[in-house]
């Protein structure tokens, strides 16, 4: 941002919350586990209902006491404003850092959740800022219940349009579109219902990502999955640069204040959020374990003290904190200019440099120092899937093999010991080690000769004896062979 040369971009709310938001959140829906998703559910509602509610109350309560010029009404729009995680960040390091599955679905289901909470809550201290009047605790439940359970119906009622459309169409391209289009379709639907449009955008991803397996063929999948990992990489890489461009500009509107207090008000001000989610995550964890045991008459041991500090030290700010800063009107309902409006965008983009930065670099230091890290093992969950999935195949070819009698025995054989083979390096031991060093000869001798028809292919190409389009259909064939090749070596 302090490059010189660099072009001055305002960054829009209407950007975030209409254009980048609903593509963000149906991605994250849409690599989701609904059964782990439900399983957290109480340790989600708790973060994302009640701790946004803690820090705003928090933040209304202590603001004012360590920031001149906020009062309880002031700090309760700011304490909204920051309120909600970043749906990306704290998920995407904690993947690549392998924490346990179950803290990874905890801050995926916050994140995702939360803005909806944040955003709500902003809205109701706006209105007491603006109009001096606060509403009634009746209207905003009612308001509430609204914007849930209408986000979440309209939602759903998406998605399964979506998919009676799906499974009536069989093309890349135009299945790519209409993925895109989703998420807008939701959000807006909702957005002009009054409910939630993050919400809405959820459930729909929830919805499809189920459905997914039965209304995409395997090509559609592919091309599917990778144009989605491309498009919300470029689209986050966009934002945070964008976001980044803003410091300059936030700097530039709060020149009546000086460099000192700036650093101070913004150092403090994240230190009391980070503080914040330390005291609620804590008994928070406990008593959400308490709940959900009561619920399902289980008895499940709580979180470990490392694995919640984990979770507390993961709430990082992002995107929507600054655009929804940025959204605050200019003036009152008398004329007044918004009081503090340029030190609230300054304290939220203090948050969200001191939150990605200092947390997002120590996060994956702490949790190796935690012992966390890769602490979930072998997944023995895939590994049964496997097994299953491999024994189904080889039951479905013996009986075949006995009714298909036009065919040659020789090919029922050679498929059943490629199986066979396959099943044995998911269960190795003693007795079956020469099927394991098999299989892994198999795919080992299958890599080098995909490498040698790629060669040729690229030779006949270059030869002129085959044009570019016959080498891209040869070579997709056996970039996927390889995939799978290498797949079965991670295995």
């Amino acid at each position: 941002g302090f490059v010189p040369g660099i072009p001055r971009i305002t960054l829009n709310p209407d950007l975030v919350f209409l254009v980048v938001l609903p593509p963000l959140l149906y991605a994250s829906a849409w690599t989701t586990s609904w059964r782990d998703f439900k399983l957290n559910l109480v340790s989600i509602l708790f973060l994302a209902f009640g701790l946004v509610g803690f820090t705003v109350l928090g933040v209304a309560l202590i603001a004012p006491r360590v920031l001149p010029g906020f009062d309880w009404r002031l700090a309760l729009v700011l304490g909204a404003v920051v309120a909600p995680t970043d749906a990306i960040a704290a998920s995407a390091i904690a993947r690549r850092i392998g924490l346990p599955s179950r803290i990874v679905d905890v801050l995926e289901g916050e994140s995702l959740i939360n803005d909806a909470t944040g955003l709500l809550a902003l809205e109701f201290a706006i209105a007491i800022v603006v109009s001096g009047t606060a509403p009634g605790i009746p209207q905003g439940l009612l308001t509430l219940t609204w914007l849930t359970a209408g986000g979440v119906g309209l939602g759903l009622l998406v998605g399964w349009l979506v998919y009676l459309l799906e499974t009536r169409i069989d093309d890349g391209p135009n299945e790519i579109a209409l993925s895109v289009l989703v998420p807008y379709a939701a959000y807006f639907l909702a957005d002009a219902a009054h409910a939630s449009g993050v919400l809405a955008v959820v459930a729909c991803g929830l919805f499809l990502t189920r459905k997914s397996a039965h209304m995409f063929s395997p090509t559609v999948r592919i091309q599917v999955w990778s144009f989605w990992q491309s498009f919300t990489f470029v689209l986050n890489g966009i934002v945070f640069v964008i976001m980044g461009l803003q410091l300059p500009w936030i700097l530039s509107s709060i020149r009546e204040y000086s460099a000192t207090r700036l650093i101070v008000d913004g150092g403090l001000f994240s230190l009391l959020l980070i503080v914040l989610r330390i005291i609620w995550v804590y008994p928070g964890s406990w008593l959400a374990n308490f709940v959900r045991c009561r619920m399902h008459h289980t008895r499940e041991k709580p979180p470990r003290p490392r694995e919640v500090f984990v979770v507390s030290w993961s709430g990082m700010r992002g995107v929507v904190s600054l655009a929804a800063a940025l959204s605050l009107p200019t003036v009152l309902a008398n004329g007044d200019p918004f009081p503090e409006r340029d030190l609230i965008v300054f304290l939220t983009f203090c948050v969200i440099l001191v939150t990605l930065v200092l947390q997002g670099v120590t996060l994956a230091p702490l949790v190796r120092l935690l012992g966390l890290a890769n602490a979930a093992g072998p997944n023995c969950e895939e590994q049964e899937a496997r097994r299953l999935v491999l024994e189904a195949a080889l039951e479905h070819l013996e009986s075949v093999k006995v009714s298909r009698t036009e065919v040659s025995d020789e090919i029922f054989d050679d498929l059943i010991g490629h199986y066979q083979h396959r099943l044995a390096s998911l269960q190795p031991g003693q007795d079956n080690d020469e099927h394991v060093s098999h299989h892994y000869s198999f795919l080992e001798i299958s890599r080098e000769t995909a490498g040698v028809e790629r060669e040729t292919a690229v030779r006949l190409r270059n030869e002129g004896r085959i044009n570019d389009q016959v080498l891209r259909r040869i070579e997709r064939e056996l970039d996927l062979n390889e995939s799978r090749y290498s797949d079965g070596f991670e295995d």
